[in-house]
């Protein structure tokens, strides 16, 4: 599928199952179905609830004394806007499973809402569920990543390997490097009277679902981690391949 930008050219959209920028930030036109307006929504949520989710991080005394049981009034609002916004996502993946269905997506929602669901119901784990959403702030360096594929820009351009070089870091940081903090801290408190006050079902339902998602967040960091060392190894050929013209031309 195409869209048509203002000063008549055609940009190839890549009909694939991830958020991204795409070529409708550009297009004088939309389909009935415009994938792409999908993917800036996405890039507008990750940056909502990223940087609320820093400040709750940083800033939130209430849920850092207690990660457990602290007043999660402020986690609430911004767990209510990801989860309506999975809830968007996940109707428009079903509606258009044929275009842009995905089961690691519909695994993923699916499991966030169902933790994010004890959080705003029960008002535990407000601390650990904000925690988890600041790997959205990965989030806009995929989107980017995509905006340069719709609008066909060279996978050796600097502005390409810059992205995706910062996409890879990020990635690892917000998604992986997470994984031992957050894991070390279900040890720490196994046992103690505040992890039994949570009851069987939150227990396994908080340990289970971070399973789940971290087993995804691995295997996208293998594929991105591929991706981002083919890009530089392009990028370095075509380099030496510049460097050579260069030096037979003078």
């Amino acid at each position: 599928m195409c869209n048509r930008l203002a000063h008549g050219e055609q940009v190839e959209e890549i009909w694939i199952p991830a958020p991204h920028w795409s070529s409708a930030l550009l297009s004088s036109a939309f389909s009935p179905f415009s994938f792409s307006s999908t993917l800036v929504v996405s890039t507008c949520h990750s940056l909502v609830v990223g940087v609320v989710g820093l400040y709750i991080f940083w800033f939130d005394e209430a849920t850092i004394a207690d990660p457990l049981w602290g007043d999660p009034s402020f986690v609430k609002v911004n767990i209510a806007v990801s989860s309506s916004y999975l809830i968007s996502d996940l109707f428009i993946l079903i509606l258009y499973w044929k275009v842009i269905g995905d089961k690691y997506y519909i695994i993923h929602h699916c499991t966030a809402l169902y933790a994010y669901y004890f959080i705003l119901s029960e008002g535990v784990l407000a601390y650990i569920g904000n925690f988890r959403l600041l790997a959205e702030l990965s989030t806009p360096f995929v989107n980017q990543r995509w905006f340069f594929e719709a609008l066909s820009y060279p996978r050796v351009s600097k502005a390409y390997v810059i992205n995706g070089v910062l996409m890879t870091a990020v990635f690892f940081v917000m998604r992986i490097a997470s994984i031992p903090p957050l894991y070390a801290y279900i040890y720490s408190v196994l046992g103690t009277e505040a992890y039994r006050r949570l009851g069987a079902l939150i227990q396994c339902s908080w340990i289970s679902s971070c399973v789940v998602l971290d087993v995804m967040n691995v295997m996208w960091m293998v594929k991105i981690s591929k991706g981002c060392i083919k890009v530089i190894s392009l990028f370095r050929q075509e380099k030496a391949r510049r460097s050579l013209q260069n030096g037979k031309l003078d």
